[in-house]
Formats: structure tokens, C-alpha cells, sequence
């Protein structure tokens, strides 16, 4: 079984910075695609950033792109994202989530449904 759990989420300034930490169980980490999606209240659940299985391909939402970096460590079994120039729209609650593929590249615009395994979520609460 895949679990995933987030931290690094917080109340920051707007203009401010975080670092969103996901650790994923399971010895195959290498052959799963990595996503992170946001929901605020209100509103549908969004990938914002996803990267592929080794680190070489990326995907970002338009609303995000120069500000949000995704990486992973194969080595550590985790995925990052890091969030520059945050802004209150910003404000939601972020989710770490894995799908097993045999792509190499990343898919865009990916729905929620695409991936099978989700962390518990991180809230990031952006104050102007």
C-alpha cells in the first residue's frame, strides 16, 4: 500500500515563500507520477504542478508558472514544491497524490480521477 503525507504547509504573507514536503511509502516511488493539487473552498480540486518518474519532465498550471517549482528525490521517496511571490488567491488546501505509470513524460491538465493515491492534505493560508 502507497501513503503519502504532506507537510510544510502554514500562514504566510503575502510575498512570502514555502516549501511543501510530500514522503511517499513504498519501495517503487521511482515508477509513479507525481502531482500536486490544490482545493480552495469553494472550488474544484486543481493540479497545479506535476512532475514525471524520474524528475525529467514537468507540468504547471498557467496560474502558477514561475512561481511554483516541483521536484522529487527518487532517493529519499519524496516530492517537493516549492511556492514563491505567494499571493491570497493562493490560499487553499494542497494535496500531494501519486499515480504508477509506464510514461516517462508528465500529462497535462490532469483531473483528480487520474491518480490513485493521495496524502492527507497541507493547508496554505496566504494573509494580504
Amino acid at each position: 500500500q502507497v501513503q503519502l503525507v504532506e507537510s510544510g504547509g502554514g500562514l504566510v504573507q503575502a510575498g512570502g515563500s514555502l516549501r511543501l514536503s510530500c514522503a511517499v511509502s513504498g519501495r517503487t516511488f521511482s515508477s509513479y507520477a507525481m502531482g500536486w493539487f490544490r482545493q480552495a473552498p469553494g472550488k474544484e480540486r486543481e493540479l497545479v504542478a506535476a512532475i514525471s518518474r524520474s524528475g525529467g519532465s514537468t507540468y504547471y498550471v498557467d496560474s502558477v508558472k514561475g512561481r511554483f517549482t516541483i521536484s522529487r528525490d527518487n532517493a529519499k521517496n519524496a516530492v517537493y514544491l516549492q511556492i514563491n511571490s505567494l499571493k491570497p488567491e493562493d490560499t487553499a488546501v494542497f494535496y500531494c497524490a501519486g499515480k504508477w505509470t509506464r510514461r516517462l513524460g508528465v500529462g497535462a491538465n490532469e483531473t483528480p480521477r487520474e491518480y490513485d493515491y493521495w496524502g492527507q492534505g497541507t493547508q496554505v493560508t496566504v494573509s494580504s
